[in-house]
This record gives C-alpha cells, sequence and structure tokens, in this order.
C-alpha cells in the first residue's frame, strides 16, 4: 500500500513537470507534453510542434493542424532514438492520451508503461496498447494529497 502511494506521488509529479513542459508549445488549439522515465531518470521530453527548422506555426489561417506537426510522444520517442539510451522498459508521461498513430510509436520504442491526464477524443489508441499490454494509467487530479 505504502509503495502504491509513492509510485502515484511520482506520476503525479512527472505529470506535472508534463504540463509544464506542453507551456513551451507554440500550438494554439492544444498544447501537449511528454516525459519519459526510464528505471527513475528523465531520459526524454517533448511537446507537439513543428519539426526543427520550421516556422513555428502548428495551424492554417482556418484553423486546422499542418500536417507535419509532431506529437509531444513522437518527439519525444524520436529524441530517445537520436540518443544513446533506449525505450525498453520505460514509463511514457503526457498531458494528452495517445492517439493511434502514436500508440503504434509507443508500442514499437519498447515503453510499458503509459500515464496520461487527459483523454484524446478518439481512444482507439489507448485500446491498442491496452491490447498490446502496455499498462494505461488514467490520473486526472495531479495536485498533491488528492
Amino acid at each position: 500500500m505504502k509503495e502504491i502511494k509513492k509510485q502515484e506521488r511520482y506520476d503525479k509529479a512527472y505529470l506535472r513537470m508534463a504540463q509544464t513542459w506542453a507551456s513551451l508549445s507554440h500550438c494554439s488549439r492544444k498544447k501537449v507534453g511528454a516525459i519519459i522515465v526510464k528505471e527513475g531518470m528523465i531520459i526524454s521530453d517533448g511537446y507537439n510542434g513543428t519539426p526543427a527548422g520550421f516556422d513555428n506555426c502548428c495551424e492554417t489561417g482556418d484553423g486546422d493542424t499542418h500536417w507535419y506537426v509532431l506529437h509531444a510522444e513522437a518527439n519525444a520517442i524520436l529524441k530517445v532514438a537520436k540518443s544513446t539510451n533506449n525505450c525498453k522498459g520505460a514509463i511514457l508521461y503526457q498531458t494528452l492520451s495517445p492517439c493511434k498513430d502514436c500508440s503504434k510509436l509507443i508500442l514499437q520504442s519498447g515503453i510499458t508503461k503509459v500515464v496520461f491526464i487527459n483523454k484524446y477524443k478518439d481512444t482507439s489508441g489507448i485500446d491498442f496498447l491496452k491490447d498490446a499490454g502496455v499498462e494505461i494509467v488514467h490520473i486526472e487530479n495531479i495536485e498533491d494529497g488528492k
């Protein structure tokens, strides 16, 4: 019981960090942040936005998201791919549950647990990960002591 409470405290702390990271996004419609933790250490982070070298504007004049905008978890996974680390056995913390496309990246990268705050409108990504054996944790209230 005590170990569960401790893990929940860590989960909430990492989710708060993901929220802070989300605030760095230049996207107007939705700001999403992600943190990848392996063996108690943060190995990567990301937020939704355009690829390096592109204008930071995420939306078209009509308010639609540009097709080339990267999701937060994809950015975080790609950062790990450029490093000497890997995601095998890691935990992904994000402010919004993964879409179906990102869920494939999550599974293929070796992430074994996903913790998120808000549910994406299409839950097929979460369903896919559950079916694949990835642990899914939804924490809506990330304030300490609640």
